[in-house]
């Protein structure tokens, strides 16, 4: 890597104090780089030092992740990050831009994209269409009545539970690698050492939110996401994992709402694919954008 590293920087959305790095490269086209959940913005250090040459890369923390604030009311929508990355992109000036994004990141920038069609150049989301059609079928199988009570009780439970504590920033590295073993130890160590906050015990602990393991009963409905897709303009490169849990539009149907995207499948790799196939991710990101 780079003798020197991003510059950490902040900038204000719904009152909240939002973290954001910033690789350098004024001047250069914008490529704004969008977490997952539970994740943070140097996840993407990797990719910021192989396209920092040729693109200003900028990274951002979600509210709830990395260090970003977190909401008071431990309640985080889809919609208020869209709300986030396009106050994120207005404050800068940088727009239109180009985007990368991963998983529920991948969802927000996908809507950014459909409501801001002009603000975005090309995008690349990585397994970020969210839940498929088959797991939407059998969640609503359920009564809605009986999954609000059943959201009412984990919201009641997350907000007395605190974040969990590792003795040492080994074991949280231990934790980091039994998520996701395509992981080296090089990756899973910087992800963890840029990942966890040490705590006044001496403990660590994750940065992110807890209450972001409980999500809203219902999101948007499904006609209107599918508008979203189908308002994007710019040409878009759906991402998936050969071995991951999540859906291949392709062979799910949801391709069907984009006019501008096509799908790459990753042998080898799984939700995380960026990580688990890294050389392959760049080239193809660079051959994209």
């Amino acid at each position: 890597m780079h003798d020197t590293g991003p510059t950490s920087q902040t900038f204000i959305s719904q009152r909240l104090r939002l973290n954001y790095l910033d690789w350098g490269g004024r001047g250069k086209p914008p490529l704004v780089l969008v977490h997952g959940g539970r994740d943070h913005a140097r996840s993407w250090d990797w990719t910021a030092e192989a396209l920092r040459e040729d693109y200003h890369v900028i990274a951002m923390d979600h509210r709830g992740h990395g260090d970003s604030d977190w909401v008071s009311d431990g309640v985080y929508s889809a919609g208020e990050m869209v709300y986030d990355l396009a106050q994120l992109v207005h404050q800068l000036g940088v727009g239109p831009v180009r985007m990368v994004a991963h998983s529920m990141g991948g969802n927000v920038a996908l809507r950014y994209a459909g409501a801001f069609p002009d603000m975005v150049t090309k995008l690349v989301a990585i397994e970020g269409l969210g839940p498929s059609p088959e797991w939407r079928e059998k969640q609503r199988s359920q009564p809605y009545p009986e999954r609000l009570a059943e959201w009412i009780e984990k919201k009641r439970k997350a907000a007395g539970r605190s974040p969990r504590k590792y003795e040492s920033i080994e074991a949280a590295f231990a934790r980091m690698i039994e998520e996701n073993a395509y992981l080296t130890e090089e990756q899973a160590r910087h992800l963890t050492v840029h990942g966890v906050n040490r705590n006044e015990d001496g403990t660590y602990s994750w940065k992110f939110d807890p209450h972001l393991n409980v999500w809203p009963v219902e999101d948007i409905g499904d006609e209107f996401i599918e508008a979203l897709w189908g308002a994007i303009r710019c040409p878009t490169l759906l991402l998936y994992g050969a071995d991951s849990w999540a859906s291949n539009p392709e062979k799910d149907g949801r391709i069907a709402h984009f006019k501008t995207a096509s799908v790459i499948e990753f042998e080898k790799a799984g939700h995380w694919l960026h990580h688990d196939q890294f050389d392959r991710f760049i080239a193809t990101l660079r051959d994209f954008l």
